[in-house]
């Protein structure tokens, strides 16, 4: 999860927990921390190799957009399959556009009440119990 918002964080690891979702949550604060663990230090991606990841993304991070992110990632051979949930508050139709030409496989903007947010991350949580997610090469 790469989320900058700390309590945004933490209502969508509660919510997908609610949603029935035990796998590991490893929450990054920044892009560059994402990029170090699905990419190593060398941007290789080979420390990626064999794990199973499902990417969910903010594209509003303080270091670097969340559109760089995705790119990196969907152009790197060893996690392009990994599926990526683009979860943000913009709404723009050329960014979603964008996302979509970039690999995102889901996006989803956040709505801006609390319940909405977390019945949103419920669903969300029941649909990440359900999905196959393909081994990284």
């Amino acid at each position: 999860m790469i989320e900058d918002d700390e309590g945004h964080a933490r209502l969508i690891e509660k919510n997908i927990r609610r949603a029935g979702v035990s796998n590991e949550i490893i929450p990054f604060a920044s892009g560059t921390e994402a990029l170090t663990f699905l990419l190593g230090s060398d941007g290789s991606g080979e420390v990626s190799s064999g794990r199973q990841l499902l990417i969910l993304l903010d594209l509003n991070l303080p270091d670097m957009g969340g559109v760089e992110i995705l790119e990196k990632v969907k152009s790197n051979q060893h996690t392009k399959r990994s599926p990526v949930v683009v979860l943000t508050t913009t709404d723009d139709s050329r960014e979603i556009q964008r996302c979509y030409d970039l690999g995102a496989n889901v996006y989803i903007t956040k709505p801006v009440d609390y319940e909405g947010f977390a019945n949103a991350i419920r669903q969300l949580g029941l649909f990440f119990a359900v999905i196959q997610v393909p081994e990284t090469e």
